[in-house]
């Protein structure tokens, strides 16, 4: 039995999807999101048996929304999505062949038997392969893939991406193209949702790139430009726009290999620690105050946009209020405040109470000049 298999005990390793691979690059530096991913552990069920649910997730009419204008943009073949395309790429396409890897959809059949999933994986990905193949040595014909199956290795194990996404590839390039619901009004989207949208597309580009390596073909093929389809203002027409996903391919891979090379944060946990939920019939029964211990003998590194993105956010944060951290007070104010980990020390150090450390004297110099400041503004307006 492997290190993180006795972590996790005999509960099945929950698998991984996009959505959760993408949320890996939001903080990358947090053992506790790591040693969890890794294991395998449900972190939404963990969450849940200490009394910290996670409170983000899509609503059923979002999800009727995204499906409604994912239709639209597949509609007709993509006859409406191809204009979209060429302008945002700069192409002087006429016309764009359409093919599926998932034959079964266009028959409005489904993978409804647990039992066949495997094989019909199967199938799928080696039509995946093929299609790929097939676009990639006719790079003079313009090809729209939908419905492909990508396979990615996370911490050893084989995940299956089921893309919402299509692969377009004009030329010898492939591009991404993500379909998302939210409005772009003004030519200006919300900044959070790109954002997340960017990191999850980043998964798929970098699980397309991974499967050309196994195909023999040039990892670059597969652009770092991402088409981003939204609805324009408040209609259902679609527009595009091009995501830069670099940044977030750069952080995506060194979190994977940070997963494979996970040891380094095995070795520094507690001797005899335990992340089994101990489930029963589908319910944890291991003592919330016990694994409340297990799970803060992990360390983690709190910022309030893991509330949008980890389950275990609502845990995660309390623990930093009840400790004083400055994670608790965002990323802008704990990196400006490099060395300082507490409230009452940043405190201590602005007023003098503090003696500030060799690696503190920085920071301590800066708190004081601001504390003076604030001081003296305050008088004045006194005084006014």
């Amino acid at each position: 039995m492997s290190r993180l298999d006795a972590l996790r005990g005999p509960t099945p390793p929950l698998d991984h999807n996009a959505r959760s691979i993408a949320a890996l690059a939001a903080n990358p530096a947090c053992d506790r999101r790591a040693v969890l991913d890794a294991v395998g552990v449900d972190k939404n069920l963990m969450a849940v048996h200490l009394g910290y649910s996670a409170q983000f997730g899509q609503s059923p009419f979002a999800v009727v929304r995204t499906r409604q204008f994912e239709e639209i943009v597949r509609a007709g073949g993509g006859a409406g999505l191809l204009p979209l395309l060429r302008e945002a790429l700069g192409l002087s396409i006429d016309t764009a062949r359409w093919e599926s890897a998932d034959e079964s959809a266009d028959e409005g059949g489904g993978e409804s038997a647990e039992e066949g999933a495997g094989e019909a994986h199967a199938v799928r990905h080696t039509r995946t392969e093929a299609l790929v193949a097939r676009a990639a040595g006719d790079p003079g014909t313009a090809v729209v893939l939908d419905r492909l199956l990508l396979r990615l290795d996370v911490a050893g194990h084989e995940v299956h991406l089921e893309p919402g996404v299509l692969v377009f590839q004009a030329g010898e390039r492939f591009h991404v193209v993500t379909i998302k619901p939210f409005a772009v009004v003004d030519g200006q989207a919300e900044t959070g949702r790109v954002s997340a949208a960017a990191r999850e597309a980043a998964v798929y580009v970098h699980a397309m790139r991974a499967l050309l390596v196994r195909m023999g073909l040039a990892p670059d093929r597969v652009s770092h430009d991402v088409v981003l389809v939204c609805p324009e203002n408040f209609s259902n027409v679609p527009t595009a726009s091009l995501l830069d996903v670099r940044r977030e391919l750069s952080v995506l891979a060194w979190q994977l290999a940070r997963l494979t090379r996970i040891d380094r944060i095995l070795d520094g946990l507690p001797s005899g620690l335990s992340l089994d939920l101990r489930i029963e019939a589908g319910v944890p029964t291991r003592p919330a105050a016990d694994l409340d211990e297990a799970v803060s003998g992990i360390a983690a590194r709190y910022a309030p946009e893991c509330l949008s993105a980890c389950e275990m956010a609502y845990f995660c944060r309390a623990e930093a209020r009840s400790g004083g951290a400055l994670d608790a007070l965002g990323r802008a104010v704990r990196d400006d405040l490099g060395g300082v980990e507490t409230v009452g020390a940043a405190i201590g150090l602005a007023t003098g109470t503090r003696t500030a450390t060799a690696g503190e004297q920085g920071v301590a110099e800066r708190l004081r000049h601001i504390r003076k400041i604030y001081q003296e503004t305050v008088a004045q307006e006194t005084v006014a």
